[in-house]
Parts: structure tokens; C-alpha cells; sequence
């Protein structure tokens, strides 16, 4: 796997990031196991709690095209900062419960500086999947 490749597709889905507000574009991607991507973005609204950010679109986008933790080899969130960025918690939750624990997670920057962590790593106290969800 290419590590900077999966950033540079963070990087593509970062560029059509809908940030009126903040400014602050993030983008992220996650590379199946197929070799697919799916790459998203953060999207704002001037209502805040009705914004969605770059790892829930794109885990939300993964799961309504048909796939699932199966599938996902690892994920990769980026933004124009100093250093590596960090998903916020509502995302390290909703990664905890579509993702496995032991995915790879590289948190990156614009100039492709990498922090690689896993799931659990980003969250090791998260609620648990419920067992026959469906």
C-alpha cells in the first residue's frame, strides 16, 4: 500500500470541502481492499451541529455504497496544518463502530507529514458495537 498516495486522495476529497465558516478544509480517504477509494469531505452549515466532517462523509459514503470494516485496508484524514490532524471525537466514535480496531489511520498535514495510529489507538475507551445491531 502507498501511503502517500491514500493522503493525496485525503487531499483530493479536502478540495471540495464546503467550509464558509471555518475555513478549515479537511479531507479524507479510505482505500479498500479491492483498491477502491472513497474519499470525502468536511461540509458546514451556519447551523454548526448540522456540519458533518471528512471522516463521517466518507465512512457514511463507504457504508451507503455497499461496503463494510471488511472491506477497508486503512483511512486517511488531512488538513493545512502545523502538524498531523486529529479526528474529533464524534469521528473517532463513528470510526470505533464501521472500522476494526486495528485499521490504519494516518493522520497527515498538507505536507504529507504522516502520524500513523490505528482505531483503537484514536479511541481505546469507545462504546462497544452493539452484538445483532441489525
Amino acid at each position: 500500500m502507498d501511503k502517500r498516495e491514500l493522503v493525496a486522495k485525503a487531499i483530493e476529497g479536502r478540495s471540495l470541502a464546503y467550509t464558509p465558516y471555518s475555513k478549515f478544509k479537511v479531507g479524507a480517504a479510505i482505500l479498500l481492499k479491492n483498491g477502491t477509494y472513497i474519499t470525502g469531505c468536511n461540509i458546514e452549515n451556519v447551523s454548526y451541529g448540522l456540519s458533518n466532517c471528512a471522516e463521517r462523509t466518507t465512512l457514511f459514503k463507504m457504508v451507503s455504497s455497499g461496503y463494510t470494516k471488511e472491506d477497508v485496508l486503512a483511512m486517511a484524514v488531512v488538513a493545512d496544518t502545523a502538524s498531523p490532524v486529529s479526528p474529533c471525537g464524534a469521528c473517532r466514535q463513528v470510526m470505533a463502530e464501521l472500522l476494526h480496531k486495528d485499521t490504519l489511520v494516518l493522520l497527515a498535514n498538507l505536507n504529507y507529514d504522516i502520524k500513523e495510529t490505528s482505531v483503537e489507538e484514536l479511541l481505546p475507551y469507545g462504546f462497544e458495537e452493539i452484538e445483532n445491531a441489525d
